[in-house]
């Protein structure tokens, strides 16, 4: 069975493989790199929302959270289903499984970061 040390320990990629990783990652940092972006990530985290919910959490303009859902839509971090006169928004964990996979390799590419990383709570 694997502990969580031995899930983190993520192997290294090769040095021909750093820039297509490279590639893949930075638009879906590019999407998350906005505070209000991430805002309405952290609100989906607790369940699926529609705009005026999400508006009102806000207290952004609806077109501004349109706007901002719209990178995070096409770079497949939350998906769209149409519900009546309103669409719901809901985070796709999936599509956030392989950037944390490669930030993971990041954080415990040191003996330091590897520690930090590895702490289990109780």
């Amino acid at each position: 069975m694997s502990t969580p040390v031995d899930l983190l320990m993520i192997q290294k990629p090769t040095w021909s493989a750093t820039a297509e990783r490279a590639q893949s990652l930075a638009p879906l940092l590019r999407a998350l790199g906005d505070p209000n972006r991430l805002q309405l990530v952290l609100l989906l985290t607790e369940r699926a929302h529609t705009v005026r919910e999400l508006t009102d959490a806000t207290g952004l303009s609806q077109t501004l959270v349109s706007h901002h859902l719209a990178p995070l839509r096409d770079n497949g971090l939350v998906t769209v289903t149409p519900r009546g006169r309103a669409n719901v928004y809901e985070l796709c964990c999936e599509a956030f499984a392989e950037p944390v996979k490669m930030l993971a390799s990041v954080a415990t590419s040191t003996d330091a970061g590897a520690e930090a990383c590895c702490v289990v709570s109780n």
